[in-house]
């Protein structure tokens, strides 16, 4: 599933482009997630004023059809899903659409195209990003990672009283968004925290170690383009190359290589976390 740095990373590749565009067409496929809300042809002649993102999803605000009319007039939220991904082809003979295509935006930049094998991902409009489906799906999610108030003090904090496993609690989302399974693993050998050690048990101390990790593995990530390990690709088609650093995930059985020792794998919640069981202590 494309995380944090993906989706930042998709938005990077993007925002310069579409920037100031006007939309000249919309076409949609199968149908996703959530319906798109309102009527396709209203969307024509608007212009994108800036793509933005929070948590694992992107926000096209959207303008008039003048350049001069900067004032945003509602926008589209756009959610990769478990196999999605966002290309912008600026080719004179744009190709048609495949069966995996379920999302066109045609504009004077070039065709922005959601392709999604699995028709988890969404596009959806809404007034703004905190009311209609936009302000539901956003609402209860937790502090970006890289946000100043992402603290020891606040993990420390929200972790009172939970009882799942510390791998559990960060991949919920509500405490601090963006930290996907790949990358919560990492995170957790970095900061030397076993996996399934249960939340409330972390001290301060180990948060300061853990909040730093979780930083430095998504701002490592973030350089690398994210990771590719089945169907990302950023805007550009470029894969990502984190992946090829990893220290624990996707190494069951291979050295750590901090220790030597094998990596271990286990099952949380249906989910596949690696971890090294030298290293990281409960």
């Amino acid at each position: 599933m494309p995380e944090l740095p993906e989706v930042e990373v998709t938005r990077l590749s993007l925002v310069e482009r579409l920037r100031g565009a006007r939309i000249g067409e919309v076409r949609l496929g199968k149908p996703l997630r959530w319906p798109l809300g309102v009527d396709s042809q209203s969307l024509i002649g608007r212009r994108v004023l800036d793509v933005t993102r929070r948590a694992k999803y992107l926000w096209f605000a959207l303008g008039g059809p003048n350049a001069a009319e900067a004032a945003p007039a509602g926008g589209l939220l756009v959610h990769l899903g478990m196999s999605g991904s966002l290309s912008l082809s600026v080719s004179a003979q744009i190709a048609s659409p495949g069966p995996w295509d379920h999302f066109d935006l045609l504009t004077d930049r070039g065709l922005l195209r959601l392709t999604d094998p699995r028709r988890f991902g969404a596009v959806v409009w809404a007034p703004s990003p905190t009311e209609g489906t936009a302000g539901k799906l956003l609402a209860g999610l937790g502090i970006e990672p890289f946000d100043a108030g992402f603290t020891p003090a606040l993990l420390h904090q929200r972790l009172r009283g939970r009882r799942v496993a510390i791998k559990q609690a960060l991949l919920a989302g509500d405490i601090v968004v963006g930290v996907g399974n790949i990358y919560v693993c990492e995170a957790l050998f970095l900061a030397g925290i076993d996996p399934r050690l249960r939340s409330e048990r972390l001290s301060l101390a180990r948060c300061a170690r853990l909040v730093d990790a979780v930083k430095q593995v998504l701002s490592r990530a973030l350089e690398l383009g994210g990771s590719t390990l089945r169907d990302f690709r950023d805007a550009h088609g470029a894969d990502g190359r984190f992946q090829l650093e990893a220290g624990v995930y996707g190494r069951e059985h291979r050295p750590c290589p901090a220790c030597a020792q094998p990596v271990r794998r286990v099952a949380q919640a249906q989910r596949s976390t690696y971890f090294c069981a030298t290293c990281q202590r409960r």
